[in-house]
């Protein structure tokens, strides 16, 4: 027999986020607006404060502060390689967020191009893994492709997206999972045939990131970027790539700023308090793997199980969500809505309502206490490619703190509005 999928024990996973306990305008909020960012466990505030009470000090110093602090950013940068699927914690280099690694990125690679090489970006993806890479093909004259999205359920269309490529592609850009719609992309087909033309594959991986666990060997991407504040820790950005290209590309950087990985990535002083809080949010990743099977303590090993134990249940609840929409027909879903098709989406919903705009929803739904992101999130490549400029969609995202009964006090309002 096949054993039982791992199971989180939610409400000791609630216990740790203080935020969960709030009372607001009388209400206790359901927070589906966790696609914006995540609510954070007591241990990473912890980890933070403790940061700055016993080793605040800048990188680099032979005095006790600044060696306690460098220690806690070495093992940082191990956890977030694990965290990854990497092996080698000089990959990982942090950033303020995100967009600022992959502008950087991008000028970086844009040096490397000539006039009239290519790259790829999508009509799915948030605008930070798509206007960084025009930017860069204008200044280098690349051409910019873009693959297309299959309207009826926001996939990519990978027939057009093989049509595209050519000896000139230099980089695909792509995303894990979709911000807007919770589509999951086939990442390593992807980027199998990308390189199958020698081109670079970069992954956006932020979206992905609480969802889901992220392979680089398995996916075989040359460069992934991810956030923090998406999977239970502080504003800081996270970008790995491979040694071989981060050791040989021209980066920008200051004369004095360190010539060797990962401080060649790194540039000026980094939010070292936030980085503890990085750390943090991999351990506690880690100890929802611990608790489902306590035998195992390897970090790698427990992120698996994490993992696939978060997947359980935000399959469960996704499940309950799409059901309970095939019962309210004023709800329009853009994404797959096919209960079969779980594997391919992350609980993140793009939905409208056939008489009240995104805006008023996400207003009305505030004052039942339910907080939802209203707009384009950013994913502008997709409303505009989908026409839904300029109100977007109401955007509903749950996180394996979120419940069943948040659910159906979501499909309930969404009932009676």
């Amino acid at each position: 027999m096949s054993e039982m999928p791992a199971r989180l024990n939610v409400e000791q996973c609630r216990r740790q986020f203080p935020a969960l306990e709030q009372v607001i305008d009388d209400l206790h909020p359901v927070f589906f607006d966790g696609p914006a960012g995540s609510q954070v466990p007591l241990r990473v505030i912890d980890a933070i404060t403790t940061y700055f009470i016993t080793m605040n000090a800048n990188h680099g110093g032979v005095f006790a502060t600044s060696r306690a602090s460098d220690s806690l950013l070495d093992e940082a940068h191990l956890a977030v390689a694990e965290l990854v699927g990497a092996t080698d914690p000089g990959e990982i280099a942090f950033g303020a967020n995100m967009t600022t690694l992959t502008l950087s990125l991008s000028r970086a690679l844009a040096r490397t191009w000539q006039p009239g090489d290519e790259v790829i970006v999508t009509h799915l993806d948030h605008d930070a893994n798509v206007s960084p890479w025009v930017l860069a093909a204008q200044d280098a004259g690349a051409v910019v492709k873009r693959i297309a999205v299959n309207r009826a359920d926001c996939t990519l269309d990978l027939a057009q997206f093989q049509s595209l490529l050519s000896p000139k592609t230099k980089l695909v850009a792509v995303g894990a999972a979709s911000n807007a719609t919770g589509t999951i992309n086939a990442v390593a087909q992807i980027t199998k045939l990308a390189h199958g033309v020698g081109a670079l594959v970069f992954v956006d991986a932020v979206h992905y990131a609480p969802h889901r666990r992220i392979d680089v060997r398995r996916w075989d991407c040359d460069f992934l970027a991810c956030s923090a504040y998406k999977f239970f820790g502080p504003h800081v950005g996270v970008l790995w790539g491979r040694r071989a290209l981060m050791e040989s590309l021209p980066v920008y950087k200051l004369r004095p700023s360190p010539s060797d990985l990962p401080g060649r990535w790194m540039t000026g002083t980094q939010s070292h308090e936030g980085i503890a809080g990085v750390l943090a949010a991999v351990e506690y990743l880690a100890e929802l793997g611990r608790q489902v099977q306590p035998e195992v303590y390897e970090r790698r090993a427990a992120l698996d199980i994490a993992f696939d134990a978060i997947k359980t249940h935000e399959q469960t609840l996704a499940a309950e969500f799409l059901t309970g929409l095939q019962s309210l027909p004023q709800i329009e879903l853009f994404g797959i809505g096919d209960l079969n098709r779980l594997e391919e989406r992350v609980p993140t919903f793009a939905i409208r309502h056939n008489r009240v705009g995104p805006r008023d929803l996400a207003e009305y739904l505030d004052s039942r206490g339910v907080y939802v992101w209203n707009g384009n999130f950013y994913a502008l490549p997709w409303t505009e490619f989908m026409g839904l400029e300029p109100d977007g969609v109401v955007r509903v995202g749950m996180l394996h703190y979120n419940t069943s009964a948040e659910v159906q006090r979501l499909l309930n309002d969404l009932n009676d509005v």
